[in-house]
């Protein structure tokens, strides 16, 4: 399982690298994967830091951490 969760965040963080900003409902329809992998791998990759996660009404928006 960790190595799904590892392969679904790498998609994710290339899907936002192309795209930009995106709504959690929005990634987990692109992505194409379970919502619970989504989840889990962004778990991940919030707890790296990798992405910024935003409450906005019933949904998250999420971004990339662009630290120069």
């Amino acid at each position: 399982m960790i190595i799904e969760i590892g392969i679904v965040a790498g998609e994710i963080w290339h899907y936002l690298d192309q795209y930009g900003e995106v709504s959690l409902s929005v990634l987990v329809k692109e992505i194409e994967r379970s919502p619970d992998n989504v989840l889990m791998s962004l778990g991940w990759l919030a707890r790296e830091g990798h992405v910024i996660l935003v409450k906005i009404n019933n949904d998250y928006q999420i971004s990339l951490r662009k630290d120069a």
